[in-house]
C-alpha cells in the first residue's frame, strides 16, 4: 500500500519525484471519484435534455465591463497562497521531506516562501486585470445567453462537495464524540480532514444538491436519476483510495484460511495488515517481515483483516453497472434514485458486519450509525419506488 504517491511511482516505476509527497492517495483517488462523477454526471444531464427531462435556460450577462477590484485581489490571494505553500513545498520538497519528515508537518505550519507567494500574486491578478482590460467595451451591453443543463455539472459537484465535505464530517464527530471535544480542544485543518463518514456526506451533501436544484428550477427527480449511477461509480473510486492509503475504514481481524474457492485471488484479498497505513496504526514493521519500510511510516496491523474497502470498491463497480443498465428502461423520474438507494442500503448494510466501526443500541439491537442509517436509506428507497410506481399506474 501506498501512503502517497511518491512511494507508488517509486515502487511501480522507479520514479524518484518528491513533490508526490504532497499527493495523499486518498486525496487522489477522491478527485478522481469526482472526475469520473463529473463525466457520467455530464453524459446522463445531455441524454435526459435529449429525452425532454431538462431543458435549455436563459440568464442576463453583461460584457464588456473591466475586472472589479475583488475579481483582481481575489485571483492574486489565490496566486499567493499557491506560490507561498504549495510551490514552494513542491521545489524543496527533496530537502524538506527528506528521511521520516512528513509533508503534512510542512503543509500546516507558517513556513513558505513570501517571495514566491508575492510573485504568483502579481503574475495572476495582473492576468486578471490584463484580460478585463483586453475585453472591456466602451459601452457594456447585456447578453441574453441560453445555458445548457449539462452546464449546471460544474455548480451540482460543488455543493454536493462542499455540503458532503462537512455533512461526512458532522456524522464522524456524532459517532466519535471524544474527537468532537479534541477538535475544540485542539483545532487544526488536519483534524479537520481526518475522519470522514461517508452517509453524512451523501444526506448532506443531497441536501444541497435538491436546494441548488430547486434554486435553478431544475427538477430535482431527474437530477437524483442522473446522479445516481455518478455517485456509485464515485464511491467505488474513492474506496480505492481507502485501501491503497490504509485510512482506517478496513475491517475486523480475519484469521481464517483462505477458502479454496478464493485461492485463485492474492491473499491480501481475503486478510492483509495494511502496511505502512496513513494513522500510523498498529505495530512496527519488521525486517522479518515482507513488507517495505516507507519512512515516515512504517506501522502495519497486528492481525490481517478484511480489506473491505476492496469489497466495497468490488461491489460498487458492479452496482455501477447495474444502475447503468437500468437507467434507460425506467420511464419515471425517480425510479432510478430510489434503485440507487436501496442497492446502496444492502451494500453498506450487510459490509459493515465485517467492519470495523463503533455500536450503540437501539430498540435493544446492537447496530452501527451505518447500519441504521442504510436500513432508513432502503425504507425511503422502497418507499420512493412503490409510490412512484403507483402514481404512474
Amino acid at each position: 500500500m501506498y501512503p502517497n504517491l511518491y512511494f507508488a511511482f517509486q515502487d511501480l516505476l522507479g520514479l524518484d519525484w518528491p513533490f508526490l509527497k504532497l499527493v495523499n492517495s486518498f486525496g487522489f483517488f477522491v478527485a478522481m471519484a469526482f472526475i469520473s462523477a463529473s463525466f457520467i454526471l455530464k453524459r446522463e444531464f445531455i441524454r435526459l435534455t435529449e429525452s425532454g427531462a431538462f431543458s435549455s435556460t436563459t440568464s442576463q450577462n453583461i460584457i464588456g465591463k473591466p475586472a472589479t477590484p475583488f475579481e483582481i485581489i481575489s485571483q492574486a490571494c489565490i496566486g499567493f497562497i499557491f506560490g507561498w505553500k504549495f510551490l514552494y513545498l513542491a521545489i524543496h520538497a527533496g530537502t524538506l521531506f527528506d528521511g521520516s519528515a512528513l509533508p503534512q508537518a510542512h503543509l500546516f505550519s507558517s513556513e513558505g516562501s513570501v517571495l514566491l507567494g508575492l510573485g504568483l500574486a502579481f503574475i495572476l491578478g495582473g492576468w486578471r486585470w490584463y484580460e478585463g482590460r483586453k475585453n472591456t467595451l466602451q459601452t457594456p451591453k447585456t447578453e441574453t445567453i441560453e445555458m445548457p443543463p449539462y452546464e449546471h455539472v460544474g455548480g451540482i459537484l460543488t455543493v454536493a462537495a462542499v455540503g458532503g465535505i462537512l455533512g461526512a464530517k458532522l456524522f464522524h464527530l456524532i459517532e466519535y464524540p471524544d474527537q468532537f471535544i479534541a477538535f475544540f480542544q485542539n483545532p487544526s485543518l488536519n483534524a479537520f480532514i481526518g475522519g470522514l463518514t461517508i452517509y453524512g456526506g451523501l444526506i448532506v451533501g443531497g441536501l444541497s444538491v435538491y436546494l441548488y436544484s430547486r434554486h435553478y428550477g431544475l427538477k430535482f427527480l431527474n437530477v437524483a436519476d442522473a446522479s445516481s449511477p455518478a455517485l456509485m461509480l464515485g464511491y467505488g473510486i474513492g474506496r480505492i483510495g481507502c485501501q491503497i492509503s490504509g485510512d482506517g475504514d478496513w475491517g475486523i481481524p480475519n484469521t481464517h484460511p483462505q477458502p479454496n474457492w478464493l485461492s485463485w485471488l492474492p491473499e491480501w484479498t481475503w486478510s492483509y495488515n495494511f502496511p505502512n497505513n496513513v494513522n500510523g496504526m498498529g505495530r512496527f514493521i519488521l525486517e522479518s517481515d515482507p513488507w517495505t519500510i516507507y519512512p515516515g511510516y512504517g506501522t502495519c496491523l497486528n492481525t490481517g483483516v478484511y480489506p473491505t474497502s476492496l469489497y466495497e470498491t468490488t461491489m460498487a463497480v458492479i452496482l455501477f453497472a447495474i444502475l447503468w443498465k437500468l437507467r434507460t428502461r425506467f420511464s419515471t423520474a425517480g425510479l432510478l434514485f430510489a434503485t440507487y438507494l436501496m442497492l446502496n442500503g444492502i451494500e453498506r448494510f450487510f459490509i459493515e458486519k465485517i467492519r470495523v466501526n463503533t455500536t450503540f443500541d437501539f430498540l435493544g439491537i446492537t447496530m452501527t450509525q451505518a447500519e441504521l442509517i442504510a436500513v432508513l436509506i432502503f425504507i425511503g428507497g422502497a418507499t420512493l419506488f412503490y409510490f412512484l410506481k403507483k402514481k404512474k399506474g
